[in-house]
């Protein structure tokens, strides 16, 4: 609520880091941020929140940042009856910001009586950082990454080294480094995919040697290993971020990835229903990567009503045009297959099939070579 816009990185990784906290304890089901953020800055009806979600209690609140002042409210709501079961508003100093959300997640689970035992408590605050400064960047970098673009990923790149410049101690920020250089290799935006992917599982790796409580880098490491064809290397940390937080839905997601990617189809579109469960609004990588778990069980039907519904969503996602050809060609729709391929032209005119091969690490490369004929028949090069 502040004036200055720019500050709205903060508020948006205030509201993740408790969705976090609060996700980690098993007794709990916990919407993750893509789905929560789609209300961000709306009147919200709590009871339609529940509705669309399935959840009974909702969270709400607000921060206004004056310098190093903050002023945070918070509310919690039972959505199924609209009654307030608390509300508090702090004024407090930024540099208190780490002990307020330990505060606000408490009074959370007090109110629902959630009990904890002592490695409940230990997963929900993790090691993280005291350093203010670190934990801005780290906020600033995130954010930069949601951007999906290559300028945005550079910059996050410089805040996230930043951040470990001030603490090499904190494995978030080593993390989500490693996911910037995994962009880097998937979206072609740096010169040797292959280095980038090394980088990355370096970084995950020393994320995860500094705090092996924490889900988020296992999860990243399992789909790496998975691109670098160390499939049950990669299903393996897959299940671990899970077990170490099974409210993740990007971890059910990356985790489905690895077993299509394994070829182990039944289980990946097992988990990516869970992960929608928990994301019912989901990126639209969710979407894009369900359709070619259903297309290689032969449900083209619904291989491309998902494909479909990912690029309504957003039209200029090459990804999405790209499986959307691919499964209309399985599909027998030839037509239909070649007007998404000029879309996919449009949208990237020096498009390449043989360098979007170089990046798919399907086990199985006759179903591989399977995917890249129909787009070939459809007109792409």
């Amino acid at each position: 609520m502040s004036d200055d816009k720019s500050q709205e990185y903060f508020s948006d990784g205030l509201t993740e880091e408790i969705i976090t906290a609060l996700s980690k304890t098993p007794k709990l089901f916990v919407i993750a941020r893509n789905s929560t953020f789609v209300y961000k800055g709306k009147p919200v009806n709590v009871q339609q929140v529940s509705r669309e979600l399935g959840v009974k209690y909702v969270l709400e609140g607000s921060v206004r940042r004056s310098g190093d002042q903050l002023r945070i409210t918070a509310q919690l709501i039972d959505a199924t009856s609209g009654n307030h079961l608390w509300a508090e508003r702090w004024d407090r100093d930024l540099k208190d910001i780490f002990s307020l959300q330990d505060e606000i997640t408490l009074k959370i689970l007090i109110s629902m009586q959630v009990k904890l035992t002592e490695g409940d408590q230990a997963r929900l605050y993790g090691k993280g950082t005291d350093n203010l400064g670190a934990y801005l960047k780290l906020l600033q970098g995130r954010q930069l990454i949601d951007s999906l673009n290559r300028e945005s990923i550079a910059l996050a790149q410089q805040a996230l080294g930043e951040a470990i410049a001030l603490d090499s101690g904190y494995g978030e920020a080593y993390t989500y480094l490693a996911v910037t250089h995994l962009l880097d290799a998937v979206f072609g935006f740096s010169k040797s995919p292959g280095s980038s992917l090394a980088n990355a599982i370096d970084l995950a790796q020393k994320a995860i040697a500094l705090d092996d409580s924490d889900a988020n880098p296992h999860s990243i490491l399992g789909f790496l290993l998975a691109m670098k064809g160390e499939y049950e290397k990669g299903v393996a940390e897959g299940e671990r971020a899970i077990e170490l937080n099974p409210n993740s839905a990007d971890a059910h997601a990356r985790l489905a990835m690895t077993l299509n990617f394994s070829e182990r189809m039944e289980e990946a579109i097992a988990s990516f229903k869970q992960a929608m469960r928990l994301n019912p609004i989901p990126p639209v990588f969710y979407l894009i990567h369900m359709g070619v778990a259903y297309a290689r069980t032969e449900d083209y039907d619904e291989a491309v009503a998902l494909c479909e519904k990912a690029v309504h969503r957003e039209p200029d996602n090459l990804m999405a045009r790209m499986f959307l050809t691919a499964n209309y060609g399985l599909a027998g729709r030839a037509e239909e297959a070649r007007v998404e391929a000029a879309e996919v032209i449009r949208i990237s005119p020096k498009f390449s099939v043989e360098n979007v091969s170089k990046t798919w690490p399907f086990k199985n490369q006759a179903a591989k070579e399977r995917f890249l004929e129909v787009m070939r028949n459809a007109g792409l090069k």
